[in-house]
């Protein structure tokens, strides 16, 4: 009987890691900080987005979250696929999660789509999970400038450019 409930904890531990990871991408599409923030531990952590920058404290992130995304000229799209979650243990587990994304600026006129994956790793704190440490690893890049109803290649490849 230990097994199986141990096995049914193992699923919804799983189910509970896939909606904070959904979550987390929907909050990023609606500019919701708090529910950012609410997504990670409190105290250290370690988040690694490549040219976005590195920090050790959710709210060292979400602040350049909101001086780089939360702008009404800024519209983006996180669609997150293929996940493959490790449970470790009742309060561990890992995770690695596909990624299209999609930027739309309508000031600069510039479409960003980046492809790539995150590696998570999670723990449970009060019966809840929380993202603990996240790398993006961008796979492919396209930067395309909009101008008078033109669409002009800027970047094509593997490495965005710094922001």
């Amino acid at each position: 009987m230990d097994d199986i409930l141990l096995r049914l904890q193992r699923l919804e531990d799983i189910e509970s890691i896939r909606r904070l990871k959904a979550r987390y991408l929907h909050a990023c599409d609606r500019k919701d900080v708090e529910a950012i923030r609410a997504c990670f531990a409190s105290g250290p952590i370690h988040i690694d987005y490549g040219v976005i920058g590195v920090f050790e404290q959710r709210d060292a992130f979400v602040q350049v979250y909101q001086e780089k995304a939360c702008h009404p000229h800024i519209i983006d799209i996180h669609h997150s696929h293929n996940e493959q979650i490790d449970w470790h243990a009742p309060d561990s587990a890992s995770a690695t999660f596909d990624l299209f994304f999609y930027q739309i600026n309508t000031d600069a006129g510039l479409l960003t789509q980046l492809g790539g994956y995150y590696d998570d790793n999670f723990r449970k704190v009060d019966r809840h999970w929380h993202i603990v440490s996240t790398r993006f690893v961008v796979t492919s890049t396209l930067v395309t400038q909009v101008n008078n109803q033109q669409l002009t290649p800027l970047f094509q490849g593997l490495a965005p450019p710094p922001i």
